[in-house]
């Protein structure tokens, strides 16, 4: 058995889960609405304020599906009743980031600003500080489509591995190489 999948999901007096027919659990809290269409085999129960996850078969499909299933379900809980933050820091000499609603503006060395359009489920928030780098701080409810915003700009400009300069996730640690020590002879 799944040590993840066994274990039930509690839902806060503030949550309101529905389960239809059609195997979607549709996740209602204070911040927002979530929906997950969950495959047929899996079984997904309400009992006592409580989400359980049953598979059928201990087949390697159904066992993956399991563990799998009752995260979902998790996140999205505990994204509609506290939801979630990601922030990006920006390191190098004249990289700033700015937003004027959902529209952010990263000038990141390059020859020209680039212009990056923020999902409306996300808030992005830019913060810039003197003696610190530039952060961008995003803030939704959907821990999927953060993940992937996160991850798309940070690839507009990745850390290299020499001076650390990039976008990078606040507290990520980097794998630095040395670079060229020899002279001439």
């Amino acid at each position: 058995m799944s040590r993840i999948g066994k274990m039930p999901v509690s839902i806060p007096a503030n949550v309101t889960v529905d389960i239809s027919k059609g195997n979607v659990v549709t996740v209602k809290g204070p911040k927002g609405q979530l929906a997950e269409s969950i495959d047929h085999d899996i079984k997904v129960t309400l009992e006592n304020g409580m989400v359980s996850v049953e598979r059928p078969t201990d087949q390697p499909r159904h066992r993956s599906l399991h563990g799998l299933t009752r995260s979902l379900v998790s996140n999205m809980v505990e994204g509609v009743t506290n939801g979630y933050k990601i922030e990006l820091e920006l390191v190098g000499v004249g990289y700033r980031a700015t937003c004027t609603g959902n529209m952010l503006e990263l000038i990141l060395g390059y020859s020209h600003p680039i212009y990056f359009v923020v999902p409306n489920e996300v808030v992005v928030t830019t913060k810039a500080e003197k003696g610190s780098n530039p952060a961008i701080i995003l803030e939704s409810f959907d821990k999927q489509l953060i993940g992937q915003v996160a991850a798309k700009i940070r690839a507009l400009r990745k850390p290299e591995p020499y001076k650390g300069k990039g976008i990078k996730f606040s507290g990520e640690i980097l794998r630095r190489k040395a670079g060229k020590t020899g002279g001439k002879k």
